[in-house]
């Protein structure tokens, strides 16, 4: 793939995922360096959707850790179990908030944060190695359309 992504002139965010998969896909494939993979897949979908802040976190000794992202100055590191994205991890399961100021816990990094959907990414051994995290400075900006599309692209990852 080339450094430049094709998207459909849509709002359609499943005509969107549907065609930035493929793209990420051929973009990681012949690239063998995790870090690397992880901050273009970042940067396609910030320029897909123009999230508030997109990024991954990776799991190392127990805590979350900041990972490749693109968005505001970020929390560094977070807790198992704490937070959006602690609580994807002790999961193992997409979670998706309307309103980030309704969950319990809920870890500010900005308050232009509005909604956020985090995914946990899975090795093939099956545990989770990092979470893909997104806010949006929107209210109730996520889906199942996201959910799915987003799985397709973790997966991509693991």
């Amino acid at each position: 793939m080339a450094e430049t992504l094709i998207l459909p002139q849509t709002h359609d965010r499943q005509v969107i995922y549907d065609s930035l998969v493929p793209q990420i896909a051929a973009l990681v494939d012949s690239e063998p360096d995790l870090i690397a993979n992880l901050a273009n897949s970042v940067a396609a979908l910030k320029e897909a959707f123009g999230f508030f802040w997109i990024g991954f976190y990776l799991v190392k000794e127990n805590q979350l850790v900041l990972g490749p992202f693109q968005g505001p100055i970020a929390c560094t590191r977070i807790s198992y179990g704490k937070g959006v994205c602690g609580t994807a991890w002790a999961k193992g399961k997409t979670i998706i908030v309307p309103d980030v100021d309704a969950f319990p816990g809920h870890i500010a990094c900005s308050s232009a944060s509005k909604s956020e959907i985090v995914l946990p990414v899975f090795n093939q051994a099956g545990d989770v190695i990092m979470v893909l995290d997104i806010d949006s400075d929107q209210l109730n900006d996520f889906s199942n359309v996201d959910a799915e599309g987003l799985a397709r692209i973790a997966a991509l990852l693991g």
